[in-house]
């Protein structure tokens, strides 16, 4: 069980984060801008789409977390949720970019929440068991970080793909003739069908090798009861949220701050690196995601020298400090910009590695406690306050942006200038509030009672269960 996994294993099981990652990464990064540029609604009224697909979003995560933890076949638990939903997956992502011509903003507000929860529905069916893989691999401690270490290099790849080609094929498609939503639906069928294949190939070669003998279920309130009172999975949950709801907000506005605050309102702003004409933000997500890649090697080298927790409460200082640098970016310089974009990939690489090669532990943990491996329904907790949190924060983000005053631009102009209480919101939106949040990683990390040694000794104990349990039968 303790012997390594191999490298090709490691490469297949790592390649289907890049679907998985490429969808998020999309739907993050541009579906906002999406929803009020390019499908025209007001930002406060594309909040309580957003707000509702995404509690959807939170909502079928432990549900499904419990259908794979209690699903029984010949091919185990996971695998038939990948083989079943892939191919859907990949197709549900074109619908989410397929927003129709109408003139009610009513209407379109309830075809993108429906077309939302449709993707989001087909993305947990095969993320929740995709993610509940890693402890069924393995359950050695660095193991599990070399594990998540090639699942993040494709997941940052992929990131890297969608922030510098998305832009490129949708000027692609409007320099052929076609409008800015077909070339959004072309990218999303582009990354739909990408994504989906590795998970489909994971799914028919992949086995779940520690799989736990069938258990009698527990009510959903009963399992909920029994995770939370797992104090390790508290702080890694907490962890987890509040990356991840700073990374939403900045995510959400950066597109907006890059074009109407650093490009001061040009909207087909570019700029030329290594004999490429790249847009704005292209080149500033490309470049931060592409040190996140390099950065990588560094993390898991510091996980193993020192401990998963001392890693990432520095990734996480470093990242404050450049967050709160951001801030005093001026309109047009782009040199400045680039190199905190370079620095901040530094801080958001340990974001990417770290927590999720913490999660797989608290797992053993409550083994420990319960007797019964539960990961599906751990996984799915996790996504559902993680998501519910970045509901709430995506809804205020578009509440803010709707409330300082944002105006979409008219169709067809190039050059468009926000109020100046806008552009205020949005400067506060990409900077100090994100690297508050990002300081209560910290300290939740400082507190995190899982060390390797800890882990060591749960592995002993568990193994020691597992030994005279097989002398008593």
């Amino acid at each position: 069980m303790d012997r390594p996994l191999p490298f090709w294993l490691k490469v297949l099981y790592g390649s289907g984060d890049w679907g998985i990652s490429s969808v998020n990464m999309m739907r993050s990064i541009f579906y906002a801008l999406y929803l009020t540029d390019v499908v025209g609604l007001e930002p406060r009224l594309a909040s309580f789409g957003a707000l509702v697909g995404l509690i959807w979003d939170g909502v079928n995560d432990p549900i499904i977390g419990i259908i794979s933890d209690r699903l029984r076949t010949r091919w185990g638990r996971r695998r038939p949720l990948l083989l079943w939903f892939a191919i859907p997956f990949g197709l549900s992502f074109v619908i989410l970019w397929s927003a129709p011509a109408w003139s009610s903003q009513v209407a379109l507000m309830a075809y993108v929440t429906f077309a939302f929860m449709l993707s989001d529905t087909f993305t947990t069916l095969v993320a929740v068991p995709y993610m509940a893989l890693t402890p069924e691999l393995t359950r050695n401690y660095d193991e599990r970080t070399t594990l998540i270490s090639f699942r993040t290099v494709f997941q940052l790849a992929s990131a890297l793909t969608v922030v510098v080609a998305a832009p490129m094929i949708v000027d692609a498609a409007l320099s052929a003739g076609a409008t800015q939503q077909q070339g959004f639906m072309l990218a999303g069928a582009i990354f739909g069908s990408l994504g989906a294949l590795p998970l489909l190939l994971i799914g028919l070669f992949v086995r779940e090798t520690s799989t736990p003998e069938e258990q009698a279920s527990m009510p959903f309130r009963e399992t909920l009861r029994v995770a939370w009172k797992n104090i390790p999975f508290r702080y890694a949950v907490g962890m987890h949220l509040l990356t991840w709801s700073a990374v939403d907000m900045v995510t959400i506005t950066f597109p907006y701050f890059l074009l109407y605050w650093v490009a001061r309102g040009n909207l087909l702003a570019k700029i030329h690196i290594f004999g490429i004409d790249l847009a704005l933000e292209s080149a500033f997500f490309g470049i931060l995601m592409w040190v996140c890649i390099l950065f990588v090697p560094f993390w898991l080298w510091m996980a193993h020298r020192r401990n998963k927790r001392e890693a990432y409460m520095l990734g996480m200082i470093f990242w404050v400090i450049v967050q709160f640098l951001i801030f005093t970016i001026q309109p047009g310089n782009t040199p400045y910009l680039l190199v905190l974009a370079a620095l901040a990939g530094i801080g958001v690489s340990a974001a990417y590695v770290l927590p999720d090669s913490i999660f797989p532990d608290v797992i053993e943990w409550d083994e420990l406690r319960t007797g019964r491996r539960q990961e599906g329904i751990y996984y799915g907790i996790r996504t559902l306050i993680r998501k519910s949190t970045g509901a709430l924060v995506i809804f205020l983000t578009l509440q803010l942006l709707g409330w300082s005053g944002y105006q979409a631009p008219p169709k067809d102009v190039i050059q468009f200038t926000q109020p100046a209480s806008a552009l205020t919101m949005i400067r506060l939106l990409v900077s100090p509030i994100g690297a508050v949040m990002l300081c209560g990683t910290i300290v939740l990390a400082f507190f995190y009672p899982l060390s390797r040694e800890k882990h060591t000794r749960i592995q002993r104990l568990l193994k020691r269960r597992q030994e005279k349990a097989a002398i008593s039968e």
